[in-house]
């Protein structure tokens, strides 16, 4: 607590923090789950009747306007919206290549996939569905684009946390059912090479700079050195503690944005931290909160979208 009081002395709390200027882009509470266009352009969401005449993915430029339907039918697409994957009410799940139409099919058995910064590769999981989350066995499976799966890995109360390089997957889980701890670690899938980053009872908020290179996480109910946020490279090497506590962003690969904790109901805060400085600066206050943790920052690090817990409405800024 007194760490965390001396960073707001020193950083800047709302009450002398700037409030941004936002617009409201979508209103009447209809959007929640709002997500970036690959351009920074836009913002696409799932919504259908009474709003819209017929349900789908809906587009509304960043600076709003008209709101018109990007695609008629629902589908987990990938973050550059050259997939689209379609599970299916039993074992098989189908791929999409927008571009083309071109199929092809995996037994994900209705998990959405992980694809790798190019789109040409992917990774689910594959779960026990019985016993402790714990102690259950999760297989990793890789495939090409139009490939067959193949298992790279398995762990007990885990998953996969995203791509580090096109070769490389950040993973999380215990070797054993029976162990205490996780271990975060990347795995080469193509010479199996594992390199453990750091071991705890449980990663929360695991989230990889655009570039693969660092990773930001949260560790919680763990011993005292353990507990925090904290900044890795996914190389190893020494630790980064982050002192403060929220909801974090990246920017871009050598910045990210934390709102920080609020628990007397004011304004949230917008931080950034610099990795090359390990600096914070405070951006500016947005005039109310957050809902449900629902924000994000647009590809290009421009722009900001949160849905308003004051009014409901998806609202646009632009970053300093």
């Amino acid at each position: 607590m007194k760490r965390r009081l001396l960073t707001a002395i020193l950083t800047g709390t709302s009450a002398l923090a700037a409030t941004l200027p936002s617009r409201a882009v979508l209103g009447g509470e209809c959007c929640p789950g709002t997500v970036w266009t690959p351009d920074s352009k836009a913002l696409l969401f799932l919504d259908g009747p009474p709003a819209r005449a017929s349900t789908g993915i809906y587009e509304v430029a960043a600076t709003g306007g008209e709101v018109t339907r990007r695609f008629s039918s629902i589908a987990y697409f990938s973050p550059k919206l050259r997939w689209a994957v379609r599970p299916g009410s039993g074992e098989t799940t189908v791929l999409e290549r927008l571009a083309d139409g071109k199929r092809f099919t995996l037994p994900t058995y209705g998990a959405d996939v992980t694809w790798n910064d190019a789109e040409t590769r992917l990774a689910y999981t594959r779960s026990d569905t019985s016993g402790n989350y714990d102690r259950r066995a999760t297989r990793v499976f890789v495939a090409d684009a139009f490939g067959s799966p193949r298992a790279v890995a398995t762990l007990y109360g885990g998953g996969v946390s995203g791509w580090v390089d096109g070769d490389t997957l950040l993973l999380s889980g215990k070797s054993a059912p029976g162990n205490r701890d996780r271990d975060l670690f990347t795995l080469n899938i193509r010479s199996g090479a594992k390199k453990t980053l750091r071991t705890a009872l449980g990663f929360r908020g695991v989230s990889l700079s655009p570039d693969g290179a660092r990773v930001l996480y949260t560790i919680s109910f763990d011993s005292a050195a353990r507990n925090g946020l904290w900044l890795q490279s996914t190389t190893g090497g020494p630790l980064t503690e982050i002192n403060d506590y929220g909801a974090y962003r990246w920017r871009d690969a050598g910045r990210f944005i934390l709102i920080p904790l609020k628990t007397d109901g004011g304004a949230h805060v917008l931080r950034q931290y610099t990795v090359r400085l390990n600096a914070w600066n405070t951006l500016g206050d947005l005039g109310n909160q957050v809902r449900q943790g629902d924000w994000n920052v647009s590809p290009d690090g421009k722009l900001l979208n949160y849905l308003s817990a004051k009014d409901g409405n998806v609202r646009v800024l632009t970053l300093p």
